[in-house]
């Protein structure tokens, strides 16, 4: 059974940074942040596979940094440039199967952990 724990949420004044950390456990493949604001539909942030490939959000790119260490089967995302519009639950995510993309795509993700709360003021 595959656990995700993610940690590192917060409250920051827009143009503050914070970071994410999702610790897992079992092999996994693609591990990915979504977030979720109020009445909004779930969105992929940025997703990394595990030779260090990664995917960004047109929204993430340039502020945020989405990297892993496999050691630690540890995921994080470093966010830099944070606007009030980036306020939302964070969501990490993963599945173990081979694709050749890490797609930002929910419905791709088998795994998920229980989310943290990010908000950012004006």
């Amino acid at each position: 059974q595959v656990q995700l724990v993610e940690s590192g949420g917060g409250s920051v004044e827009a143009g503050g940074s914070l970071r994410l950390s999702c610790a897992a456990s079992g092999y996994l493949h693609c591990m990915g942040w979504f977030r979720q604001a109020p009445g909004k539909a779930r969105e992929g942030v940025a997703a990394i596979d595990r030779g260090g490939v990664t995917n960004y959000a047109d929204s993430a790119k340039g502020r945020f940094t989405i990297s892993r260490d496999n050691a630690k089967n540890t995921l994080y995302l470093q966010m830099n440039s944070l606007k009030p519009e980036d306020t939302a639950a964070y969501y990490c995510a993963a599945f173990a199967y081979w694709r050749s993309t890490c797609v930002l795509l929910a419905s791709a993700y088998t795994n998920w952990g229980q989310g943290t709360q990010v908000t950012v003021s004006s």
